[in-house]
Formats: C-alpha cells, sequence, structure tokens
C-alpha cells in the first residue's frame, strides 16, 4: 500500500506539473519540483536530527517505566475487562497477557515494544482458532482497538511539534486524549454490535463507566472556561500528567532498587537509533508529498472539498488539516509526513498544524495494521475488521475537528 501511495504523488506530480506547463504555460513549474525534492531532502535529515535528542529523552524514560513494573500493573489491572470483551480465549490464556501488554504499551506510547507484542499476541490467538484462515472475533476486536489508537502519552506527537517551533507542544494532549476516547469507543461498539459483546456486564461497565466518567469531568471543567483560560489549563494539566507520570517511573525504579540512570541510557540509545532509522523514510514520504504539493495537484484537492465545504456555508479551516485524515489510515508514516508538512507550511501553532497533530493521535494506520497483524498468522479472510477498524478512524477524525474547534477556536 505504501509503495502504491508513493508512486501516486510522484506521477500524479509528474502529470500534474506537465498540464500546468504544457496547457497553462506555467514554465516554472518543474523547477519548483526539483527544489522541492532538494529542499525537503534536506528538512527530513535536519527533522530526524533535531529529534534525536527528544526520542533519547521520552526512549530513556519509557525504559525506566517499562522495567519499573508499570505496564505489568496495566497488565493485572485490564485482565477482567479482557476476559469479558473476548470470551472464547480460555481463562488466564498466554494471549490475554500479549494482548494487554500491547494495548498497554500502545497507552503509553511504547510503539517499538507494542508491535512485537501485537504480532505474539496474534500468534497465540491463532494458536486456538477453529478457522486458521478466518479472523476470530477476538482478533478483530483486538485490531480494532489497535487501530483505534488508545493512546494516553503520544511522545512522538509532542515531539515533532517541539522541533518544529510550537511554543507549547504539548497542548493537544487533553485534545487528542478525548478524540481517541472517541475512537476507541466507537471502534468498541461497532464490534460489539456484529459480534453480539454484551457491553452492560457489569465489569465492562465498570471500565467503560470509569472511563467516560473521566472524560465527561474533562469536558464540563473545560466548557465552563473562557478560550484562553481553557487553553492555559489544559497546557498545565498537561503537562502535570505527564511530568508526573515521569516522576512516578523514577520514584517506582528506586522504590525498587533498580538503576534508572543506567536504564534510561539504555533507553535513549534505543531513541538515538530510532531518529537515525527514520531518516530515509522521512526523506521518501516528505520528498514525495512536497513534489506532489509543489505541483498543485493537492492544492486542486483542497480546493475542490473548499468548495464543497463553502456551498454548505461552514468554516472551512479545518480542510488545511484534512491531508493526514485521509493519509492516516493508509500510512503511518505517510500520514506523519503530511503532519511534519502541514505545520511546515501553516505553523505548528496554526489551526491546521494543531488538527493535524490531534488527528495523528487520535487515530491510526488501519490498513497497515491489519496487513501486519493477519499477514504474520496467514490470515485472508478478515471478515468486518476493515470495516468496524474505518469505523473507528472516521470517529476520531470527526472528533478531532470538533474537539480543535473547541480549543483552539
Amino acid at each position: 500500500m505504501l509503495n502504491f501511495i508513493w508512486i501516486f504523488l510522484f506521477l500524479s506530480a509528474f502529470v500534474t506539473a506537465s498540464f500546468k506547463l504544457l496547457v497553462l504555460g506555467d514554465t516554472q513549474v518543474f523547477s519548483e519540483l526539483m527544489n522541492a525534492m532538494f529542499s525537503l531532502s534536506k528538512t527530513a535529515f535536519e527533522i530526524s536530527l533535531g529529534l534525536s535528542g527528544v526520542l533519547a529523552l521520552w526512549m530513556g524514560i519509557m525504559k525506566i517505566g517499562e522495567h519499573s513494573g508499570f505496564i505489568a500493573l496495566l497488565t493485572r489491572a485490564l485482565n477482567p475487562l479482557f476476559n469479558r470483551l473476548m470470551p472464547d480465549i480460555p481463562q488466564n490464556h498466554p494471549a490475554l497477557g500479549a494482548i494487554t501488554m500491547n494495548i498497554a504499551a500502545n497507552m503509553l506510547g511504547l510503539d517499538n515494544a507494542a508491535t512485537p507484542m501485537g504480532i505474539k499476541a496474534m500468534q497465540e490467538m491463532q494458536s486456538i482458532n477453529p478457522h486458521p484462515d478466518r479472523a476470530s472475533n477476538a482478533q478483530i476486536l483486538f485490531l480494532v482497538l489497535n487501530t483505534s489508537s488508545v493512546t494516553l502519552f503520544p511522545v512522538t506527537i509532542f515531539a515533532y511539534r517541539a522541533q518544529l517551533g510550537a511554543t507549547n507542544p504539548t497542548d493537544v494532549f487533553i485534545p487528542i486524549l478525548i478524540a481517541t476516547y472517541v475512537s476507541t469507543l466507537s471502534g468498541l461498539l461497532a464490534v460489539a454490535f456484529v459480534q453480539k459483546i454484551n457491553l452492560l456486564d457489569k465489569v465492562v461497565l465498570a471500565y467503560l463507566g470509569g472511563l467516560t466518567a473521566l472524560i465527561i469531568g474533562l469536558l464540563s471543567y473545560f466548557s465552563s472556561l473562557d478560550q484562553v483560560i481553557m487553553l492555559q489549563q489544559s497546557a498545565l494539566l498537561s503537562n502535570l500528567v505527564l511530568f508526573s507520570l515521569v516522576a512516578a517511573f523514577i520514584a517506582a525504579a528506586a522504590y525498587q532498587g533498580l538503576n534508572a540512570y543506567e536504564l534510561f541510557i539504555d533507553g535513549a540509545k534505543q531513541g538515538f537509533h530510532t531518529a537515525v532509522g527514520i531518516i530515509p523514510y522521512l526523506v521518501a514520504m516528505l520528498v514525495a508529498f512536497g513534489v506532489f504539493r509543489a505541483s498543485g495537484a493537492l492544492e486542486l484537492i483542497l480546493q475542490a472539498t473548499r468548495l464543497v465545504v463553502d456551498f454548505f456555508q461552514l468554516d472551512n479551516r479545518f480542510v488545511d488539516g484534512l491531508p493526514t485524515a485521509l493519509m492516516k489510515p493508509f500510512s503511518g508514516s505517510g500520514a506523519r509526513a503530511m503532519m511534519i508538512d502541514t505545520m511546515q507550511s501553516h505553523g505548528a501553532d496554526s489551526f491546521a498544524g494543531r488538527l493535524a497533530s490531534v488527528v495523528q493521535g487520535s487515530t491510526e494506520t488501519t490498513f497497515y495494521v491489519l496487513a501486519v497483524y493477519f499477514g504474520a498468522v496467514n490470515i485472508t479472510h478478515i471478515r468486518h475488521a476493515a470495516t468496524c477498524g474505518l469505523i473507528a478512524d472516521f470517529a476520531g477524525i470527526m472528533a478531532a475537528i470538533f474537539i480543535t474547534y473547541w480549543f483552539f477556536g
């Protein structure tokens, strides 16, 4: 899929530029394409280099969180919920532990750890799947929860916003938290409807009720504030929660007698290698989107969307943030490149820049996740997994748009 998207971006840029040259007489368009290629390849390297420090910091902190037992604690806390949502999995089956570890890693932003845990979970569930070529109910629910992006700690987004000059990189934390809740709940409801999962079970209601109460509490509190004060309070709460987690990780490590410093160094090394490792991918995608934009193809799509929005007399500022939303179900690196491109073009603190950040944090690469996880266990019949995943994506995108208007006007 990513290969198809990458090829499409370059070829559509060439076709659009050729039309502008031959029909409209624009003799500068190919010069602009080449300038975009060279400038954005340099930009991709500079962004990756700048990210190395931020990623080293947070990967180091996360390594402390892993070894201090926070993920294991989340595993014990979430097991009763998954026992009821996935009744086909026997009590205390290894799949439940792998599922919980994957969800916990996603919640804490441990992407590198989440993927192997997710594949392990799929393999464990496949071992009890009576139809090996068809996705089981448990596998589908697990995939949808992954594609709905259960994110409580979107460190990477904060890192990119910091690198691109945001005044307060974490000011999107509360909007992302609310939007990802809507996305996850929508995905769960869609799967529950198809699979006839009893969401009225007392344990399930307790978990969902607690999370819903938290979100409603945040909504009630922030809706009562003036917008300027709301932004200040949101930034304060975001920073307080995030640094409290950092302090809790370190305190837990100290209590257990762990060498927090060495754990941090190990994680920081991984963060540095991660920053270096993404350079080729970031160059590939930023250059592709750069020529797509420079050719005028992207603007044609956005102008057509604006015409539709204007016809219904709606505010059209959200249109500039849509490329990230449209790309996210297909490619995480593509959506990341579009988010970066949006923040570079409009500003990290612009409405479009913040919307792209919230969308990036509240939705997931549905088709990529389906391909990787189902491909790992050779499942060819995915049943309702894609449909329910896309429902979650759509809900997350719509929530991101409304919440960004609410918080950032």
